[in-house]
């Protein structure tokens, strides 16, 4: 039986994984909103695709706010237009709420 030792009871069940400790590190130190938030920044070329990263010069997040920085007026009122579907995709890739709002500059 894989993952049980002679005894039949879970092997190292007192130990945890990297990723656990690293998660209740971040829990502790307050940081886990923060770092959520910077996935979220990363993502956005993956959501939104090439064509509209290539014309965002700037993201970053205030008081749960996504602020979208593009050098194209066109794409910044048809993202405007969009975006409580665009909403609905960061809170579909992360299951939660981390952003309220849009906005695009």
């Amino acid at each position: 039986m894989a993952g049980y030792n002679k005894k039949g009871s879970k092997r190292n069940a007192g130990i945890s994984t990297l990723k656990d400790s690293i998660q209740e590190m971040f829990k502790e130190f307050k940081l886990d909103a923060k770092y959520k938030e910077t996935e979220l920044i990363k993502s956005w070329p993956e959501l939104m695709g090439p064509m509209i990263a290539k014309r965002t010069t700037k993201v970053f997040i205030k008081d749960k706010k996504m602020f979208v920085k593009l050098n194209s007026a066109p794409l910044k009122r048809e993202l405007s237009m969009s975006r409580s579907k665009i909403l609905a995709l960061f809170h579909q890739k992360f299951g939660e709420i981390l952003i309220e709002d849009i906005v695009f500059l």
